[in-house]
């Protein structure tokens, strides 16, 4: 078996939490910080409280809100490409259009 292959084992690590707890468990490292423990989670305290870590809750409504302003500058720039291209389909035809006419009208003719 190899050597120096696990790592070593700290029985007293201690650990602090973002709420001030500290306790004492077994881990490879000498100590640890965490953001909620057991004396602030909700679940175990059963009040409801709202946990937002480093803002994300507002950096995603930031962004939400970004995506609808898009989206409704992406519906008016559609809805107004969709009149001037009724104005622009009036007038203007496509090269494809224009031979297609020719062709029926040729055909009209040598019949």
């Amino acid at each position: 078996m190899q050597k120096n292959l696990h790592p070593n084992w700290h029985h007293n690590c201690q650990v602090t939490c973002a709420c001030g707890n500290k306790f004492t468990t077994g881990s490879t490292e000498k100590t640890l910080e965490v953001d909620i423990c057991s004396a602030c989670h909700p679940f175990f305290t059963g009040e409801m409280k709202f946990v937002d870590r480093q803002g994300r809750v507002d950096k995603f409504r930031q962004r939400m809100k970004i995506a609808q302003q898009k989206q409704a500058a992406a519906k008016k720039k559609q809805a107004k490409s969709k009149t001037t291209d009724n104005k622009q389909s009036n007038s203007a035809k496509t090269y494809r259009e224009i031979l297609r006419e020719k062709k029926h009208t040729l055909k009209k003719k040598n019949q």
